[in-house]
């Protein structure tokens, strides 16, 4: 891994009352270790991208909202549980489409919850200590639960590497996207940890780029041997017989096998299915979401028209005025027929993808 990377990308500085990030919009020309100590900073880390990637974002949300309610004035339940249920939404509308975000905070409510609604008669001064020490707990669980899961991932997902494979991904769902190890990269890691010759394409993933600033940046200075390329390259590598399987991270998970993850994903599974090069997407069960029936139901959040006209470039490089509109959509969703399996710390899944997640719960 990158040596000028911290052990994780997301902790909790407890004594400091602060969640601890890699402000990732600065990577990879500056690395800067920030910490996140009031709503509006948590907020804003989440929406604008500070902290990214599905797992990561829900770690965070987890070490937010205990951090938020650490000192909470309320007096009786009924007002913790309204101020716990505001600073959570509040969290929440952040970012729409990662379901990790809105899972983690959910299973922080019902830790609060399940405390308060077993407590009896205990005064509430003393009852408000124990729901802190047991969010606290619960945030650390949903940190160390997803470590473990995107080792797991790598183990099942390193299976499917042959000796001097040709790997396309595309966005970041590497380990600046989790805790450690990441989804997608995670078979690379253990693949190369375990002496295997792999060589890793990354899409540039425009508009922000995730992929050459992100993806290229940690998987290259861990030592893998990596080649950048612009998104719309990826069919003349796959024509060129350069790429033998592609990995890629995702952000929803449909119960029938739709996948939503940064945009251009789906145009590099309908490239895949042509050329007849296997397609993973690789999950840990909390992006897996078995009551959204179909990818139709996921919410695309549409991003700031700035990312595409101005963000990279020294002035405008677009036009403006009231004829002119900017697309920008930050994911899309790849059909569960396009994807050859679902790279889960559970096992691969396989179609048809509705039984097998509908297994995968019970």
């Amino acid at each position: 891994m990158p040596q000028n990377i911290v052990p994780d990308t997301v902790a909790l500085d407890d004594a400091q009352d602060s969640v601890i990030i890699i402000d990732q919009t600065l990577l990879p020309g500056r690395v800067s270790i920030i910490g996140l100590k009031t709503a509006q900073e948590m907020y804003d880390a989440i929406k604008r991208l500070q902290v990214r990637g599905a797992p990561a974002i829900g770690v965070a949300a987890g070490f937010c909202l205990y951090l938020l309610m650490k000192h909470s004035e309320a007096e009786d339940p009924s007002s913790y549980i309204k101020e716990l249920l505001e600073k959570k939404e509040y969290l929440n509308s952040s970012r729409p489409t990662a379901v990790n975000l809105s899972w983690a905070l959910n299973r922080m409510e019902k830790c609060a919850r399940n405390i308060i609604d077993n407590a009896g008669d205990t005064d509430f001064s003393t009852l408000r200590a124990r729901v802190t020490d047991a969010l606290r707990l619960e945030s650390i669980a949903i940190r160390d639960e997803d470590v473990e899961m995107c080792r797991r991932i790598g183990e099942h997902g390193v299976t499917l590497i042959k000796e001097g494979a040709g790997i396309l991904t595309h966005c970041n769902a590497g380990r600046l996207a989790t805790v450690q190890y990441g989804t997608a990269t995670a078979p690379m890691y253990l693949a190369h940890e375990r002496g295997m010759h792999i060589h890793v394409y990354c899409d540039e993933t425009r508009p922000l780029l995730q992929g050459a600033r992100l993806t290229a940046y940690e998987l290259s200075s861990a030592g893998i041997e990596t080649t950048l390329a612009c998104d719309n390259m990826a069919s003349s590598l796959m024509k060129a017989g350069r790429i033998d399987l592609i990995f890629v991270g995702c952000d929803r998970v449909a119960a029938n096998g739709d996948a939503a993850n940064k945009i251009g994903t789906s145009g590099v599974a309908i490239l895949a299915k042509h050329y007849g090069i296997p397609f993973y997407v690789c999950a840990p069960i909390t992006t897996i979401d078995p009551a959204t029936p179909t990818g139709d139901q996921i919410v695309i959040e549409q991003r700031d028209p700035d990312e595409v006209t101005d963000l990279w470039y020294k002035e405008r490089m677009a036009p403006d005025g009231s004829h002119f509109s900017v697309y920008n959509p930050a994911f899309d969703v790849t059909d569960h027929d396009l994807i050859t399996g679902i790279v889960t710390p559970a096992g691969i899944l396989r179609p048809p993808y509705d039984q097998a997640i509908a297994g995968l719960f019970r």
